[in-house]
């Protein structure tokens, strides 16, 4: 079908996430067409390196033949089992147990969904049935953290504390808190960690009192870096210094590696790096480099066990048909293999030299921050180094910035407010990451050309 026809089918039918249904119809898709390694290839026949892993999520690059002969071979044995009716499948068993025996402390508990934000949903339906089994239903307020992410669902969106997941769906709940963001950049008090963990520590110990106290909250959400808030790095120590106040107060803590899991920082888990054991860890995306659907969430041995005592002989009710898919189990299980044989350590390799690349890019007059860990990196862009003055909404930063990017072989995030957000697959070259950089300085230079901003500048 020739690519005209298919903008047209597109433009008739299909509804995209976090669009502007108007205004993705005014411009039309992209049509990509196929991809290897780190590159992809749009239908017209040109080549993109993918500097964010599709959605932060393949992180084992395209085209890895395994994975795909995994998934055609458990297709032709087993194409589905469900995980009802206490039955299941070797791929569904063999992953839980192989995540499990690599997740962080006592994390031995795997639920399986379909995505990140199902994860979510499902860690808040467990945290209530666990402090209703613990004999403490009135703990039913939850506090996240602004800027943070924590899907696009019905109550994980409330969860989230960006504004536009917000906007016209009657989210935030009336349960759901948020304290400020660790932020390091634009801190209110200033960027010495010492000082930002004190002022989130107590932010939090106020949102708790205003809650009702400790005896009222239930749980903590937070993601090692904050990665759709704009990649904000929280300070060395800030994860676990949140970690041990809650555990202090008996707050469940829960940790959203949605992103940030498998190999994205360096490690297979970012807690690893942090030093932590959270009550709840939430993976998806790297979990099967993004091949097929699937999430995971881990729940501790003292959460699993009070559920499971509280419950019985009954049911716990709670349960999705393609949990535990055997096919996403079997994707799952070689893109493991493929991060332990030699792509977490290409990781690491490469996320150095991209930080390295970016960080030289510092000079640059519209480059205000760069911050990142191992694969996971961003540059945030002003017109006023000195008083961190955004882009001008005049610029357009998401919608430009991305089609210059785009125009130069480079896909990259580009969020509203100018920062440029990077995710490569773990399997990137040093030529891969070399493209990167070069392609974001000829993208900085042609920004610096924009009207709009040339007039901020002034």
């Amino acid at each position: 079908m020739l690519s005209n026809s298919l903008i047209e089918l597109d433009r008739a039918h299909l509804i995209h996430p976090v669009a502007s249904y108007r205004g993705h119809e005014k411009a039309g898709v992209r049509v990509l067409k196929s991809a290897k390694g780190a590159v992809i290839t749009d239908a017209a026949g040109h080549q993109l390196v993918d500097g964010f892993a599709g959605l932060w999520c393949v992180n084992a690059g395209y085209g890895q033949d395994s994975i795909v002969e995994a998934a055609a071979r458990q297709m032709r044995e087993l194409p589905y089992a469900t995980a009802y009716f206490s039955l299941g499948s070797e791929p569904a068993i063999q992953l839980a147990a192989q995540l499990a025996e690599r997740a962080p402390g006592d994390l031995n508990h795997v639920y399986f969904t379909l995505g990140g934000s199902d994860a979510i949903d499902s860690t808040i339906r467990f945290v209530r049935y666990y402090w209703h089994a613990r004999g403490q239903p009135q703990r039913d307020q939850f506090i996240s953290v602004e800027q943070g992410y924590h899907g696009s669902s019905t109550v994980g969106a409330g969860l989230t504390a960006l504004p536009g997941f917000h906007a016209g769906f009657g989210v935030p709940l009336d349960w759901q808190h948020k304290i400020p963001s660790h932020d390091v950049y634009r801190n209110p008090v200033g960027s010495d960690p010492a000082a930002i963990i004190a002022a989130s520590l107590a932010a939090l110990e106020a949102k708790i009192a205003d809650v009702g106290g400790p005896d009222r909250v239930a749980a903590f959400y937070a993601e090692p870096i904050q990665g759709s808030g704009g990649v904000l790095v929280p300070p060395p120590g800030w994860m676990k210094a949140m970690l041990e106040r809650c555990r202090s107060h008996g707050i469940l803590f829960i940790a959203d590696e949605v992103i940030t899991g498998f190999g994205r920082t360096g490690p297979l888990f970012a807690c690893t790096g942090d030093g932590i054991v959270p009550d709840f860890m939430t993976t998806a995306k790297g979990l099967t480099s993004g091949y097929v659907p699937m999430g995971a969430v881990f729940l501790s041995d003292t959460v699993y066990n009070t559920i499971a005592d509280g419950a019985g002989a009954a049911a716990v009710g709670h349960g999705y048909t393609y949990s535990a898919h055997p096919v996403s189990a079997a994707v799952g299980l070689e893109t493991l293999r493929l991060y332990e044989n030699g792509l977490l350590a290409n990781g690491i390799k490469a996320g150095a030299q991209l930080m390295a690349g970016l960080n030289a890019l510092k000079d640059h007059p519209l480059v205000g921050d760069v911050r990142g860990r191992g694969m996971l990196a961003a540059i945030e862009l002003v017109t006023d180094k000195a008083r961190k003055t955004p882009l001008p909404a005049a610029a357009e930063p998401a919608r430009r910035i991305f089609d210059r990017a785009w125009n130069n072989g480079l896909v990259i995030r580009a969020f509203a407010n100018g920062i440029l957000g990077y995710a490569p697959p773990l399997c990137c070259t040093t030529d891969d990451i070399d493209a990167i950089i070069e392609r974001t300085a000829r993208t900085l230079d042609q920004t610096l050309e924009d009207p709009e901003v040339r007039r901020a500048l002034r």
